[in-house]
């Protein structure tokens, strides 16, 4: 066989290989593009917000010392249900109790130094109006220089009178705050609750509030009987909660239940985190608290929760798939907004702008892109305000099939899947 003879053979393949190619190919497309389609009907619809947070409770008081001093003494451990005003821990009185004898002790002095300066006050007003009494019978017995010395002894008394009597507040003062110092080694339960954290064990050192206030607590007391969960919403929802709105709670704890919440409180400044590497990238998140209705009693501080917001409803409105909803260049638009002046020209400014609507299947199984105007998001459908009616057909999925279609472009319904049947 020559060579020419091999490459006529070679080129004859190819082109019958193109040619059966091509006719499956148009043979393909006759068929149409093979998509869902789903019928337009009316459906209940709930819109929802769905975030992630903490259990709290709704009232908790983390205690912390008044004083530095070593803790002696411990009454309750972690767990335990506490009342108002129970005994829960002791700090070391012993400097205190010191402080507060020193404390008694000026008193004392500056009480007694008060009386001494009365009676030497009494005794100046007494020597000066005897003096005064004298010079007004017989001038020559009392001199005018005698009497005023005697009169200025007696206002230095007064004055004394009054810098004792200042003495006795400032002692007085010492006194009340060396007191209140005893009195802040005793720690009592400010509310009725439970012990949910402890951090200090009986030898440890307490201290001040003031100073560093995580280190400085000692321990949490919580009201159980009331639980909330704080979680983070984004900023392109949150404007769509409010409070009062009602909510699914699920509680990582019990994965098996859900609870009923109900929307408190929504804060109104940010809380901002990083997402990325570069922190410059933040998430803007706004913190809106759940109340948890009810909760069961085995819940804990910290448990992780997710809340399902409801925000709107709907029932038995027009609804249409979400995966359904696209957006096409389908509407001219006249640029110019207002009457022509003699610096703009008369002539319109066409161009295009997104449009969201559906493909209605028309009769010959081709296709017509629709716009709609479209309400709330449930969970799976959208509800249609304007441009459809009950019964109309759509195309309905798959997402790679609508972003291809075109209008007027055939399809194929796909096959529905088939049901398994149970054996009984």
């Amino acid at each position: 066989m020559t060579k020419k003879t091999k490459i006529g053979i070679a080129i004859g393949v190819v082109v019958l290989v193109g040619a059966v190619v091509g006719s499956a190919i148009a043979k393909g497309s006759d068929k149409g593009t093979l998509v869902r389609i789903e019928a337009v009907e009316a459906r209940d619809l709930v819109s929802s917000v769905t975030a992630s947070g903490q259990v709290l409770p709704t009232r908790k008081a983390d205690l912390s010392a008044d004083i530095t001093g070593r803790i002696t003494r411990i009454a309750v451990k972690e767990g335990d249900n506490v009342r108002e005003g129970q005994f829960l821990l002791q700090i070391d009185p012993q400097q205190f109790e010191a402080q507060v004898l020193r404390a008694e002790a000026a008193l004392a002095n500056a009480r007694a130094g008060l009386a001494q300066a009365r009676a030497n006050e009494l005794q100046a007003r007494r020597n000066y109006e005897r003096q005064a009494e004298i010079r007004k019978t017989n001038p020559q017995l009392v001199s005018e220089a005698e009497l005023e010395q005697l009169q200025t002894q007696h206002e230095v008394n007064e004055a004394l009178v009054v810098a004792a009597q200042e003495n006795v507040k400032q002692a007085e003062a010492s006194l009340t705050d060396s007191r209140w110092q005893l009195s802040r080694t005793m720690i009592y339960a400010p509310m009725t609750g439970k012990v949910t954290r402890l951090n200090v064990e009986v030898g440890e050192t307490a201290i001040m509030g003031t100073l560093n206030r995580d280190a400085a607590i000692l321990m949490t007391i919580s009201d159980m009987s009331m639980l909330e969960t704080k979680v983070k919403v984004d900023e392109t929802d949150v404007s769509r909660i409010h409070v009062g709105d009602s909510a699914v709670v699920q509680i990582d704890a019990f994965p098996d239940t859900t609870f009923i919440g109900r929307v408190v409180e929504i804060s109104n400044s940010s809380v901002r985190g990083a997402t990325g590497a570069a922190a410059t990238d933040q998430a803007i998140d706004y913190e809106v608290t759940v109340r948890i209705l009810n909760a069961p009693s085995e819940t804990r501080p910290d448990f992780s929760s997710t809340a399902k917001i409801v925000t709107d409803a709907r029932s038995q409105v027009l609804s249409i798939p979400i995966i359904a909803l696209t957006v096409r260049e389908n509407e001219q638009l006249n640029t110019n907004d207002g009457p022509p002046n003699a610096a703009q020209s008369t002539t319109p400014q066409v161009g295009k702008r997104d449009v969201e609507g559906v493909f209605v299947v028309g009769a010959d199984n081709k296709v017509t892109f629709k716009p709609v105007r479209v309400g709330i998001a449930g969970e799976k459908h959208f509800e249609v305000l304007e441009g459809l009616e009950a019964g109309t057909r759509i195309v309905a999925g798959t997402y790679q099939a609508i972003r291809e279609l075109k209008d007027g472009q055939l399809i194929r319904e796909q096959p529905a899947a088939p049901t398994e049947t149970k054996t009984p």
